[in-house]
């Protein structure tokens, strides 16, 4: 790193101690964007990189609600509104008893590069809550939402900062929070939330638009090979909606996940999760009990291993981790440079450590791609919602999927591009921070001191 880059970095760490993943994704991306910072002296003389690693508001509140037992809980909520200088904060939320503040800053920083990859005016934010929805009733998580969204409505809006779905918070928790958010407001005020059900405003494909996104990106991936996706294998972590929508869209394609993973074990089906009854399957297994994906096993006859990942399954063409950060360290990492598996898409929000990633970019054999421009089709039909909410239009699946295909295009494209113009190869990890800093920077400089 230049002088400029390493002082930001080392004040950077100084400030936030105890914040370890938001350091990780900070270091992750100010170590690709050198190239960028060298040919424009201006960031340096405005202050870009500082100013961009602060945020521009962190909410903290606390959530008092009552279970069926009428006994009182509190929980801390959560909001990291880091960067509008491209449109109104937009990130989802996430209850999750590991949610913290390191964990919604490392999210939301991330989320500004991912959004500005988009092409779409959005900004970077995030939010969530330490609240575990898992064993819940409909009730207590109606509480939950309700209270949460009582505290959260102040700082939220249609042009201010539009919050969508994420880890423990699905179409369900959604409807509950835009609930409250309309009982308060008393107007139906669509685009203020994102992820919301069809009948209420919400986008058709939005539950599977990250999974499919990151198969689109895929297919770029394998044309630059001079291959098809169709006959390829894939090994996957995690049978949420994301990993879901990988299963569906790889279906379509004519390609197949034979390894899934969750966090009972991991699943090794040979044919495939490819037929109508193994992917609704799929959603009953999660819904019942989203800690255990060994039902699959008993249900199709397959192999189940136990307590451990599929990150060193030799079979397959593709690794897409698509769970939690940091799911993939340096003991896989070396196990995946052995397997000979020649692609790693990277899916769930930092799925790998620093180590792991550096080690396997230096693997000649293995492509690696990165989350911010791998998952960023979730955010994007996120902002499809809500230009259909402003519009007061609806779009058919033909419609919302032929746009999403068009985005990750292009989100493929400008990451290729931005690395080749820096010098830096084929590089798509580089290329994407290189692309979604330089449009944020350049909006930042335009707006001046802010």
């Amino acid at each position: 790193m230049n002088a400029y880059l390493e002082r930001v970095l080392a004040e950077t760490k100084a400030k936030n101690a105890n914040e370890p993943l938001f350091l990780q994704t900070v270091e992750e991306v100010l170590s690709s964007v050198e190239p960028l910072i060298n040919a424009h002296p201006e960031y340096e003389a405005a202050s870009l990189l500082e100013r961009l690693v602060e945020p521009e508001r962190v909410i903290e509140f606390r959530v008092v609600w009552m279970d069926d037992q009428l006994k009182y809980h509190v929980n801390r909520g959560y909001r990291v509104q880091f960067n509008a200088a491209l449109g109104p904060y937009k990130g989802g939320l996430r209850f999750a008893p590991n949610v913290t503040l390191d964990t919604m800053k490392f999210l939301g920083f991330e989320q500004i590069f991912k959004d500005a990859l988009t092409g779409l005016p959005i900004g970077g934010c995030k939010g969530g809550s330490d609240f575990d929805p898992r064993g819940k009733s409909d009730g207590e998580v109606m509480r939950f939402c309700q209270a949460f969204m009582t505290e959260l409505i102040r700082h939220i809006g249609p042009d201010v900062d539009v919050p969508a779905g994420d880890v423990g918070v699905g179409g369900r928790e959604i409807g509950y929070l835009y609930g409250q958010y309309r009982r308060i407001k008393g107007a139906a005020e669509l685009g203020a939330m994102t992820g919301k059900d069809i009948k209420t405003g919400g986008s058709i494909l939005r539950p599977e638009a990250t999974g499919y996104g990151a198969v689109y990106y895929l297919e770029e991936v394998l044309k630059h090979d001079g291959l098809e996706i169709a006959g390829k294998k894939l090994a996957i972590s995690g049978f949420g909606n994301v990993a879901w929508g990988i299963m569906k869209k790889a279906a379509e394609l004519g390609a197949a996940v034979t390894y899934f993973a969750g966090p009972d074990g991991y699943i090794h089906d040979p044919e495939g999760v490819v037929t109508e009854e193994k992917l609704n399957f799929i959603l009953e297994m999660r819904a019942k009990d989203p800690m255990r994906c060994e039902p699959y096993a008993e249900r199709f006859g397959v192999e189940f291993v136990p307590g451990t990942k599929c990150w060193d399954a030799k079979d397959v063409d593709v690794l897409m981790p698509a769970a939690t950060q940091n799911d993939v360290n340096m003991e896989w990492a070396k196990k995946i440079a052995a397997s000979g598996v020649k692609y790693y898409i990277e899916v769930a929000n930092m799925p790998t450590t620093n180590d792991a990633l550096v080690f396997l970019k230096e693997q000649k054999h293995l492509l690696v791609a990165p989350s911010k421009a791998v998952n960023a089709c979730g955010v994007s039909v996120s902002e499809l919602e809500m230009a259909q909410n402003s519009a007061r239009l609806y779009w058919d699946a033909e419609e919302v999927d032929a746009k999403m295909h068009k985005i990750m295009t292009n989100i493929y494209k400008s990451s290729a591009d931005a690395a080749e113009r820096y010098g830096l190869g084929y590089d798509l990890v580089a290329g994407a921070n290189l692309a979604g800093f330089q449009k944020v920077a350049d909006a930042m400089m335009c707006q001046g001191i802010f």
